[in-house]
């Protein structure tokens, strides 16, 4: 039995973003490609094969210890950007979320599940890790110009944040490629929460 399905729909990429550094805010700057190596988008801050752990490995790890980065890319679908501006009744930009590569044609593109692949025609393949919970970071970006919604923000982006992403196979991603999608098989674990 494979491991993964391919599903019948194929998405497109319908923009691409990349922050050379951490330094001078949060947003990210729109490009028309970007080259994904095994450390993840070239150019972008939140490549490299390892990062330091944060507040949300608390849970495993004390903060600043060096760990697998599996946070390499933020993937943001516009529906989901459509939903959440409708829901702050503010328009929101995809770069001020951190997006790097925003799809289209992927409804409710934050529930694939984990361990799902996105593969592009230069046969680059990304990771699913998990869902990109909303933090304070946007809201503050968001607050900066509509400071009515930015109380809001952390509550209605939650399940329109998009994924987190990994780089499983490197090559080039192109704003308008066709974007092929596989899940695994799915199962709920029986002992959780």
């Amino acid at each position: 039995m494979p491991t993964l399905t391919k599903l019948k729909f194929t998405g497109k990429v319908a923009a691409l973003y990349v922050r050379p550094s951490r330094t001078g805010g949060f947003e990210k700057s729109a490009t028309g490609e970007i080259q994904l190596t095994f450390a993840g988008p070239q150019g972008d801050c939140h490549s490299g094969l390892t990062r330091k752990s944060d507040s949300r490995t608390l849970v495993t790890y004390p903060r600043g210890l060096d760990i697998r980065n599996v946070r390499q890319l933020t993937l943001l679908s516009t529906d989901e950007l459509t939903a959440l501006s409708q829901a702050l009744g503010v328009a929101i930009d995809p770069a001020w979320l951190g997006a790097n590569v925003v799809f289209s044609g992927i409804e409710d593109l934050t529930f694939l599940p984990p361990s799902s692949r996105l593969q592009f025609p230069s046969g680059a393949t990304i990771v699913v890790d998990m869902e990109n919970l909303p933090c304070r970071q946007i809201a503050d970006v968001i607050g900066q110009r509509y400071p009515e919604a930015q109380e809001k923000v952390v509550k209605m982006a939650l399940h329109k944040r998009g994924l987190t992403a990994w780089v499983e196979r490197e090559g080039v991603i192109k704003i308008d490629d066709n974007v092929s999608i596989f899940i695994p098989h799915q199962r709920i674990y029986p002992h959780g929460q």
